[in-house]
């Protein structure tokens, strides 16, 4: 064969083999995409974010009642998420700058530039409003034998203007600070999930001794609250997680496997008026949809 004959065969096996090889790696790379990165997770909060009352509790501060099964923790676990959790029964906003107990960090200090994602439930401390109402309203309940509303002729509109006047500022301010430390997260604030239902049910009055004009009473209270949250959280850039319409007929006068939140008495749980497993679990779940995570 002629040297120019061969050296054009030879030119043009070359060229066919580094096609080909070209592509097969463009298949492969088709075929193995990149794996996402994991996402750092920093959850903060009160109780209703550490799942306090249920099993089991971690080990690691008991101070803070805060559970392995808590909705950060289910949260991180389907989303393979790498979860820094700081969340601490009866936390406050000012505990996001503030150490809670010898030891307890403030929660801030959780957060960082490389921070993805940050959820949060706060505010039902904030001025006692969740344990002052309910107390206050259980008292009277039980002194008037369930009958009128001696809980909202007492207190009127009290504890809404501590929530306007006092919680939604702070929560403002406690989101202004994640967003200082964690500049590049997407943060998701929760509401918190029904704890009475719309109406008195008579049949609940033991396990929730609120009177009937007062369980009205008790949920607009709650939903003024979780109002607060929605304002500070779209004022501030975050995401708001509403719980209004999915924890609708899973409160805690509801039989157990349907509610999410366990009642004041007789309930399956170590912290009263709190979400039980179940609870946590669809926090998580119904926080997932919104953030669009899988």
């Amino acid at each position: 064969m002629p040297k120019h004959t061969l050296r054009r065969v030879m030119t043009a096996t070359a060229a066919a083999i580094g096609a080909l090889a070209l592509g097969l790696t463009d298949a492969t790379a088709h075929a193995t995409p990149a794996a996402p990165a994991t996402l750092d997770y920093v959850a903060l909060g009160d109780s209703y974010s550490a799942g306090s009352g249920v099993l089991p509790v971690d080990p690691t501060n008991l101070l803070c009642l805060r559970s392995t099964a808590n909705y950060p923790h289910v949260l991180a676990e389907s989303t393979g998420a790498r979860l820094k959790d700081v969340t601490c029964g009866a936390a406050q906003t000012a505990h996001f700058t503030q150490a809670q107990y010898p030891g307890v960090a403030p929660q801030l200090d959780a957060l960082g530039t490389g921070t993805d994602l940050v959820t949060l439930t706060i505010g039902g401390n904030d001025n006692s409003t969740f344990i002052n109402a309910i107390t206050a309203c259980g008292t009277a309940g039980v002194l008037s034998g369930g009958k009128g509303s001696p809980c909202k002729d007492k207190h009127g509109t009290s504890f809404d203007d501590e929530i306007e006047d006092n919680t939604y500022p702070a929560l403002k301010a406690a989101l202004l600070g994640v967003r200082a430390r964690a500049p590049h997260a997407r943060v998701a604030a929760l509401g918190y999930p029904w704890i009475t239902p719309a109406t008195a049910d008579p049949s609940c009055f033991l396990k929730l001794p609120i009177a009937s004009g007062d369980v009205p009473y008790l949920r607009a209270i709650q939903a003024h609250l979780n109002d607060a949250v929605r304002r500070a959280a779209e004022e501030t850039g975050a995401v708001y997680v509403d719980f209004s319409g999915v924890s609708d007929g899973h409160d805690a006068c509801e039989a157990p496997g349907t509610r999410w939140i366990e009642p004041l008495l007789f309930g399956h749980s170590l912290v009263p008026v709190h979400p039980n497993a179940l609870g946590e679990r669809r926090m998580a779940e119904h926080t997932m949809d919104v953030l669009g995570l899988d």
